[in-house]
């Protein structure tokens, strides 16, 4: 089994000499740096990847992470490790956080009319991130641990991304000094937007995408220049601001960029997984009828998908069958395929996910999938040898831990389910369900080796929440 490889770092006090820690000085003199900054951003996805808005659908991770890619290519900083994620807000936003976490509302996906705007957006957050513009916001203050440090990064998320309960995360993270440091924004947004549109440019994107998409995000947010207090403003769109942008982009050459597949499908996807099922449904057959507007693959997936969560099953699988012929060999349309052939019990569908992994092999949506098909058909020695690969690739991966859990339950390996729903409750900052999951494991099985492992977690883990405790006395 591979250990975790999140770092407990993220959990304990930076100045403690006592625990063998590295002093990292006083924070207030100097700038975070780069290794603490991605330490911030680490923990910071911990209490996220427990909220409720964190959306976890793997086709629009891939795809937003893949553009992410891209993007970071052509950046001041292509090595800087960058992870984007989804919030299902129907907000129109995206934020920066310390170390590269990029996160993107469901409302922007929706609002982008092409793949240049989104791309805009993102190349932006992306030139927050390199040109560490989070990282002076929490310098300038004396906090002595990571946690406390996530707490003021989550609280400018909060501002950033949701204005109305931004004030109770504020007053949590000391909310004087947030406001002046949100102060600070309006230089960092002209050097975000700068760089932004360099990056625009070297990733192939047309670069007049983006005062046109600030100009619509402006209208769209009914942000104005005299009616928000500014540490509330969630990157405020000023006309000036907008006019600078296009003064820029109008020294670019024009270049008309076609929109991606991927991208008309996943804003089906989102269509078909925020509205009620029935309301989608009439939805996606409306702009199928009328053939007017969007992209009619993207449109037929969104149809297929409304259709299985509406349970239609059987008009979802004849749609499903149309939409094959016409759209081209791609990741996402083969991993509908196997959910297709899964919900209709198909017998080759085991024969397909072992073909179509081959093909596509990091793509998550097939190998959850492909994992889940092995596990219920009982082939259990198969989907272990699958999970414990994509273990050792990614493994802070927790849905792949909750799949490790499922197959070693079925194979009757309890100590080892438990060992693994410890991390998955790490992963999404539950630090107390992985000491009661390693306590499990403890009494589950009786292998020296995973005894060994599970005690010295266990001890670490307590001294950590022994620390959290007397912090707050």
């Amino acid at each position: 089994m591979r250990k975790i490889l999140l770092p407990l770092l993220l959990l304990l006090p930076l100045h403690s000499h006592a625990d063998g820690l590295p002093d990292l000085g006083d924070i207030s003199q100097t700038m975070v740096s780069p290794q603490m900054e991605r330490q911030i951003g680490e923990q910071s996805m911990l209490r996220i990847r427990a909220s409720e808005s964190y959306l976890d659908d793997p086709e629009l991770t891939d795809y937003i992470n893949q553009l992410g890619a891209r993007l970071v290519a052509n950046s001041s900083e292509p090595s800087q490790p960058f992870e984007f994620f989804i919030i299902n807000d129907s907000g129109i936003n995206a934020f920066a956080m310390p170390g590269g976490f990029v996160g993107v509302n469901t409302g922007l996906l929706l609002l982008a009319q092409n793949e240049s705007e989104l791309a805009s957006v993102l190349g932006h957050e992306v030139s927050h991130v390199t040109q560490h513009h989070l990282a002076r916001m929490v310098s300038g203050q004396k906090y002595d641990s990571l946690a406390a440090m996530a707490t003021m990064a989550v609280a400018i998320l909060a501002a950033r991304n949701n204005p109305q309960a931004a004030s109770a995360a504020i007053v949590g993270a000391q909310g004087g000094m947030m406001q002046r440091q949100l102060d600070f924004t309006r230089e960092h947004e002209k050097e975000a937007d700068r760089f932004g549109i360099s990056i625009l440019e070297k990733s192939g994107f047309d670069t007049r995408a983006m005062p046109l998409f600030f100009e619509r995000m402006q209208k769209a947010t009914q942000i104005l220049e005299t009616n928000a207090p500014s540490y509330l403003r969630t990157h405020p769109i000023t006309t000036e601001r907008i006019a600078d942008v296009d003064g820029r982009v109008q020294q670019i050459p024009f270049k008309l960029v076609p929109d991606s597949l991927e991208f008309q499908l996943m804003r089906a996807r989102v269509h078909a997984l925020q509205d009620a099922p029935r309301d989608a449904v009439a939805y996606f057959n409306g702009a199928l009828g009328e053939q007017r507007f969007g992209n009619p693959i993207a449109q037929r997936y969104g149809l297929v998908i409304s259709l299985v969560r509406d349970k239609q099953d059987a008009l979802a699988t004849q749609e499903f069958a149309t939409l094959y012929k016409q759209a081209p060999h791609n990741a996402t349309i083969e991993a509908l395929a196997g959910q297709i052939k899964q919900l209709n019990h198909d017998k080759d569908t085991l024969s397909f996910y072992r073909k179509t992994f081959k093909q596509f092999p990091t793509h998550h949506a097939l190998i959850y999938d492909y994992a889940e098909a092995l596990i219920d058909a009982k082939q259990y020695p198969e989907a272990a040898k699958l999970l414990d690969a994509q273990v050792n690739i990614n493994g802070n991966d927790p849905r792949l831990y909750e799949l490790q859990a499922r197959n070693y339950t079925a194979l009757n390996r309890h100590q080892e389910a438990h060992h693994v729903l410890s991390y998955y409750q790490i992963l999404h900052g539950n630090l107390r369900g992985a000491i009661e999951q390693l306590e499990l494991a403890k009494l589950s099985g009786n292998d020296y080796y995973q005894l060994s492992t599970i005690e010295t977690e266990l001890k670490q883990y307590r001294e950590i929440m022994d620390a959290q405790r007397s912090k707050k006395k």
